[in-house]
């Protein structure tokens, strides 16, 4: 398999489609800044790096060592496909359905800040806040296409490698500058924009379970 800069750049899109509408970043940035408002201005900017890096960490070893997994445990690519499909179409499902939740006020944090920011980094803040289990699932089968020799490795070890990248960077920037994000949006920008990047999370659930279904049907049509 020879790498084509187009088919490269195709499907590096492709991935990143699938993994930046569930991931979320702005829509998560709302989230965030609710979840750090009692930590002063320096260790949120702190945060929003490490939990940028915790998520590329994350997705990529899903990506690497998912299917892995999943071989040692039994599980066909398939029926990961239609897992993970159908928990892509429930949360796409439940996020277009939800109503933005208001967060409390809690005490600002003035004291030791930089270890209660540390203690929150990975969790909530990177899971399941910014990559959650439909992240993981979305990760897993993209980590699961099927290479053509050393060539097609490379090619789908580069794509996944952009992807988590342009994905990480994404939540670093609007973690970074959240609160301009939103005070830029509004919310009804913010709102629709939630929205719209449901829907498409919806259809991508739709799209995953499809093919997991095509998996599962077409052997047992085969004569």
């Amino acid at each position: 398999m020879a790498l084509n800069a187009t088919d490269l750049f195709s499907s590096m899109l492709v991935a990143i489609a699938a993994l930046l509408p569930i991931v979320n970043p702005v829509g998560s940035a709302p989230v965030f800044l609710s979840m750090t408002a009692d930590l002063p201005g320096q260790s949120r900017r702190l945060l929003s790096r490490q939990v940028a890096i915790n998520a590329f960490v994350l997705l990529m070893a899903a990506m690497l060592i998912g299917s892995h997994v999943l071989r040692f445990f039994g599980i066909s690519i398939p029926i990961v496909r239609v897992g993970g499909g159908m928990l892509v179409v429930a949360n796409g499902w439940r996020m277009l359905n939800s109503d933005q939740a208001r967060a409390a006020e809690r005490p600002k944090v003035t004291d030791a800040w930089e270890r209660e920011a540390a203690r929150r980094a990975f969790y909530p803040l990177t899971f399941p806040l910014t990559v959650g289990p439909g992240s993981l699932s979305i990760a897993v089968t993209l980590g699961t296409r099927p290479a053509s020799g050393a060539a097609g490795g490379l090619f789908d070890l580069l794509v996944n490698l952009v992807a988590a990248a342009v994905v990480s960077a994404t939540v670093y920037l609007s973690y970074r500058f959240a609160s301009r994000v939103i005070a830029r949006l509004g919310e009804n920008g913010t709102t629709v924009f939630e929205r719209l990047s449901s829907f498409i999370l919806l259809c991508i659930g739709v799209s995953i379970l499809w093919s997991g279904i095509l998996g599962l049907v077409q052997p047992l049509l085969r004569p």
